[in-house]
């Protein structure tokens, strides 16, 4: 397995709560810099409806009874707050998690994005992986590997898969000699008062196979390789997360700070993908997608801090 810096490797343990008798808002807040250092700037909607949820205690899941604290991460449902109480990101791209079947689903942060973003984020359990045979020209897989690309590649990278799958797109590139066939008569009262010119239909055409869909791996780094050698995402695009640490509160033994758990990788994809290539200015829209990561850092690592292990 390469050592290469990774971005998309979940934890190896079960996320584990302090008892509901720690104290919650007063003593979060009393935390000191260095515990809260790392998730300090993000821009959240208020943890009060975690922090009740939490000195209520846990509750039974609905669905499958388990006992859980804010959400049961076997049905991914809310357990104890409502959807109402709940921040919702709305993503600009479709998130696939493809789940190692020996992970343990309490071991995983893939549920977060699911509960935060029901809409744009499916969950499968491996061998289950979507067809993307079709679609390599708008889905990449995040994972490291002798041909990975950096998120600024993607674009100029999809679009040369574009060009060499998509029929529509070879038209474009039909010799000379070749009569292109008759136009229709284009309506000339077009919201913007012009005709499309062949050049622009053409650069609209490329545009819309860019990228649609992202590939994640949720599982621990021994168990990758499973999943990334099947022959279903062999075809992929590759992209890889260099530059981001973690601040995980249980990151595998021996790992590099680089491999982040699936929530940071996620979070951190969108942000460069943001910026990147779509090029526009990053104004938080993401940074909820952390809401209940960023809670459990707080409070796992004042337990931590309390209890003089930090």
């Amino acid at each position: 397995m390469s050592s290469t810096p990774m971005a998309s490797l979940t934890e190896s343990n079960t996320l584990d709560f302090p008892d509901n008798h720690t104290k919650t808002s007063a003593s979060l807040s009393d935390s000191t810099s260095k515990v809260n250092e790392p998730l300090q700037n993000l821009h959240l909607a208020s943890h009060e409806v975690l922090e009740r949820a939490q000195t209520a205690g846990r509750s039974k899941c609905s669905k499958c009874s388990g006992s859980r604290m804010f959400y049961c991460y076997t049905c991914c449902s809310l357990v104890g707050v409502s959807q109402e109480e709940i921040p919702k990101v709305k993503l600009p791209l479709k998130i696939d998690i493809i789940k190692h079947p020996n992970e343990t689903d309490g071991k995983s942060t893939a549920v977060h994005a699911k509960l935060i973003s029901p809409d744009d984020v499916s969950i499968y359990t491996y061998p289950c992986i979507p067809e993307y045979e079709d679609k390599r020209h708008e889905v990449v897989l995040v994972f490291p590997g002798p041909d990975s690309v950096t998120v600024e590649d993607i674009t100029n990278r999809l679009l040369r898969l574009a060009d060499r799958d998509s029929p529509c797109l070879q038209d474009h590139h039909r010799s000379a000699e070749e009569p292109a066939p008759k136009r229709m008569k284009q309506d000339t009262t077009a919201e913007d008062g012009e005709v499309p010119s062949p050049k622009k239909e053409a650069e609209q055409g490329r545009h819309k196979h860019l990228l649609k869909r992202v590939v994640f791996i949720d599982s621990t780094w021994n168990q990758t390789n499973k999943i990334v050698t099947d022959e279903r995402l062999q075809a992929l695009l590759q992209v890889e997360l260099k530059t981001r640490k973690t601040c995980f509160w249980r990151h595998q033994k021996g790992s590099p700070e680089t491999y982040l758990s699936t929530i940071e990788a996620i979070y951190y994809f969108l942000i460069d993908f943001h910026q990147k290539c779509l090029s526009e200015e990053y104004h938080r829209e993401y940074d909820n997608l952390l809401f209940f990561y960023s809670y459990m850092y707080k409070l796992i690592n004042k337990a931590k801090h309390a209890a003089g292990k930090l």
